[in-house]
């Protein structure tokens, strides 16, 4: 029978591969499930940390979808309209714009990162979202090192030797515990950086670190941290970023010329397109929906994961923008998709979570797991072993268990990746030659 039903799924993330995986083997014969997606890949977020420490490479961190995927039909493109009465979608896709209908729409667009939240933080800072940042974030620590060799100042040199992370939650400890296992491992690489001339600061306004967990982890983390050379600044909230400098709430500056940021989280534009044009209610910036996943007032329209507001019947609270409950989401979801299809009542989403943990560098972290609290090496063989256990395939589950027993034995790598092409590359020699020609022709002639 030829499907004469869709089911779209947009959004390539945890929420939205998951929910596809779990719904394209159980769909009535009459219905097909196609899932669109900006990125051809799925990117495991909290493993970027290890992106940035060269721990892993970049690719070990993603899934190509296609690979993850069986009898879903995917569509690399950007989602531009929903057309909610309709039921058609605009995308933005290989081969140009074009249209998919929809009988019922499922999003998991995620969030996108706030870059204006302090003056300069979209022009200096380096944001941690994608697995571009990751890349790029290493390559300019690498960049970095390489300039201190060359400079003579002094206090330049300690300004290009500071890395400043802002933010205290795990995406802020876990890359500021990677940068300093990063640096410490690399130095030895650069004979001409002195003791004392590298360093991570770490800032949060809060009183403690990881505000989500107990308080005696915080302190853990924080104390973790310090033990391994990162200045860790609690109470403080960075006001401004310049080029060379931090500027902190009470009037202080930080000299240094890389700052990164893991704070700060804003709604896709869609989302407010939605708002205006279909009536969608908004909860905090989120996709308000019932219980069950549905949105109120948008027959056939769905949400789950980071753009959404999710009630969690397990306690009454709206669930949080984590992987761990969209993933829970996702599952139950297919449930309540399946039920609509078949006529029987949909069931409302109920999760308690299992536990949250964060590393702080080599053999250390913090977990909380079904109420134990773990620290040190335990904490951060629990997360490995978590986070292993969620990738989708035995290979690539093997490369990053291979990649991780590597780093146990041998330095970091320190491959700067610049991804050159050869025409970018002579572009760049030729006027570099024509401008040198004259007085290399007269010291090869001596």
């Amino acid at each position: 029978m030829h499907p004469s039903k869709t089911l779209v799924i947009v959004g390539g993330g945890f929420a939205g591969t998951t929910l596809a995986r779990a719904l394209e083997q159980r769909l009535p014969p009459d219905w097909q499930l196609l899932l669109v997606s900006e990125e051809s890949y799925t990117t495991f977020n909290p493993m970027l940390a290890e992106v940035v420490g060269a721990a892993v490479f970049p690719e070990h961190v993603i899934a190509p979808i296609r690979a993850v995927i069986s009898r879903t039909r995917f569509v690399m493109g950007r989602l531009l309209q929903v057309d909610a009465r309709q039921r058609r979608l605009r995308c933005d896709t290989l081969a140009g714009v074009r249209e998919f209908a929809y009988d019922e729409l499922v999003l998991a667009i995620g969030q996108r990162a706030k870059l204006d939240l302090l003056p300069g933080l979209a022009e200096h800072a380096l944001p941690l979202k994608l697995v571009g940042d990751a890349l790029h974030i290493r390559n300019r620590v690498l960049q970095r090192l390489a300039r201190i060799e060359l400079t003579a100042d002094p206090a330049e040199r300690l300004a290009l030797g500071r890395f400043v992370v802002i933010g205290g939650g795990f995406s802020g400890v876990e890359v500021a515990g990677s940068l300093a296992d990063f640096l410490r491992s690399a130095r030895r690489y650069y004979p001409r950086i002195a003791d004392g001339e590298l360093g991570v600061t770490l800032l949060h306004d809060g009183e403690r670190l990881l505000p989500e967990l107990p308080a005696r982890l915080g302190d853990a983390a924080a104390h973790s941290l310090r033990r391994r050379g990162v200045e860790v600044q609690l109470g403080t909230r960075a006001t401004r970023i310049e080029a060379d400098a931090v500027t902190l709430d009470n009037s202080a500056r930080l000299a240094s010329h890389t700052v990164v940021c893991t704070i700060g989280t804003q709604r896709h534009a869609l989302v407010d397109a939605l708002a205006a044009t279909a009536g969608v209610a908004l909860q905090r910036g989120r996709i308000a929906t019932h219980a069950d996943g549905s949105v109120p007032g948008v027959p056939g329209l769905w949400a789950l994961g980071d753009c959404a507001a999710v009630p969690n019947a397990e306690d009454g609270s709206i669930s949080p923008p984590t992987a761990q409950f969209a993933v829970a989401q996702a599952q139950q979801l297919a449930e309540n998709l399946l039920a609509r299809l078949q006529g029987r009542p949909t069931m409302p989403f109920a999760y308690r979570s299992r536990g949250m943990m964060a590393t702080t560098g080599h053999h250390k972290g913090v977990a909380l797991l079904f109420g134990l609290q773990l620290t040190g090496l335990p904490a951060w063989l629990l997360w490995r072993a978590y986070y292993l256990s969620r990738l989708p395939t035995f290979g690539r589950k093997l490369r990053i268990w291979v990649e991780w027993t590597w780093s146990l034995f041998f330095p970091l790598d320190i491959t700067h990746l610049r991804f050159t092409r050869t025409a970018e590359a002579q572009a760049a020699q030729e006027p570099a030659a024509a401008s040198s020609s004259s007085s290399e022709h007269a010291h090869f002639s001596r």
